[in-house]
């Protein structure tokens, strides 16, 4: 709990004087400065070998927890239904790791971004009328996180879906024929080579920053009468007619730190035994932040979700999968560049 304490302080002039300085001194002036105390940590009044003896107690406690969800279909699975034209399926959460670059079988270099799918399980169902109303959902989390950073409403949903807390949790619109039952793990292979996504995050925050930099405006001469309006936007354009600057217009302003989504990106390369994606081109928000994956919503990628795993990828049924899924046109740096005829 958050504590307040008061400490006063005695001033004389401009100098600031202790209690027992001031015993000495006449005084003219009493004020009261007011302190807050940070909030005891779960692990302030403990010792060292109790602070090992726990975080070691609470790792083997995850762990138990994500190895009772690896097999869902053991124990009553919701019914499954085939996947049809115009289905939804639930989308993961996974870590941004970095960049790296790809070539595919004519010599054409791409770039990509790697997206490791960490510890994420489906946490609960809303119903239509739990959600908006117009279709289901599914809240799905990332990531296991510290039970003693978390609040005590948040984890009582972990408790019922019987996984650890996560860092992240969003939602993911599902169609009625996608359902899947809370707890259930989500794995990289949940998409395959060749499909395209479309990924959320949160954008790198730059500050406050002038036109040129956040809209890309071309600024003013360098010389030639200008004085000191090298990169200003210039006139704002209301006239007399609005006597107003409309909303939206580009001004200067905080930039970043909004959550954008790119569409439409290729998968090239899924690694099952890491559960890393290799998505196309970059990606939004620094490295090892959480971003959400879902199935592409242009029309014109639709095509490429004709078969996928449905609602998503389950071992027991699924069987096991190659240790590297790669798209048609991807060059394998393990298979032969030049053949000799």
């Amino acid at each position: 709990m958050a504590a307040w304490s008061c400490r006063f302080l005695l001033l004389r002039g401009t100098r600031v004087i202790s209690l027992r300085a001031a015993a000495e001194s006449p005084v003219q002036s009493l004020s009261s400065i007011r302190t807050v105390k940070t909030t005891t940590w779960f692990e302030e009044h403990l010792t060292d070998e109790n602070q090992e003896y726990m975080r070691k107690s609470i790792a083997e406690e995850f762990r138990r927890q994500t190895a009772e969800k690896l097999n869902p279909l053991k124990d009553e699975p919701w019914p499954r239904k085939e996947w049809t034209e115009g289905s939804r399926r639930v989308g993961l959460v996974a870590v941004k790791l970095g960049m790296a670059p790809v070539w595919t079988k004519a010599g054409e270099r791409h770039v990509v971004t790697m997206l490791q799918v960490q510890d994420c399980h489906v946490i609960k169902y809303l119903s239509k009328e739990e959600y908006d109303g117009h279709t289901a959902a599914l809240v799905v989390g990332g990531k296991n996180a510290s039970p003693f950073q978390i609040y005590e409403k948040e984890l009582e949903m972990f408790r019922n879906a019987g996984v650890p807390p996560k860092q992240k949790i969003t939602t993911f619109k599902v169609s009625d024929n996608a359902l899947i039952k809370p707890g259930t793990p989500l794995y990289a292979a949940h998409f395959r080579p060749g499909q395209y996504v479309d990924i959320t995050a949160k954008s790198i925050g730059k500050g406050f920053q002038g036109v040129m930099k956040r809209w890309g405006f071309k600024g003013q001469p360098a010389s030639h009468g200008q004085t000191k309006t090298h990169r200003r936007p210039g006139a704002s354009g209301p006239g007399g007619d609005p006597a107003k600057v409309f909303k939206g217009k580009k001004m200067p302003g905080r930039m970043g730190n909004t959550y954008i989504t790119s569409h439409g990106l290729k998968i090239w390369r899924v690694n099952t035994k890491y559960n890393v994606l290799y998505v196309n081109g970059s990606v939004p928000g620094h490295k090892n932040c959480l971003v959400k994956v879902r199935d592409t919503v242009l029309p014109t990628k639709s095509s490429t979700l004709l078969n996928p795993p449905f609602p998503t990828y389950f071992t027991e049924e699924d069987g096991d999968l190659d240790e590297d899924l790669y798209d048609e046109d991807m060059f394998i740096h393990t298979e032969p560049s030049l053949t000799l005829t």
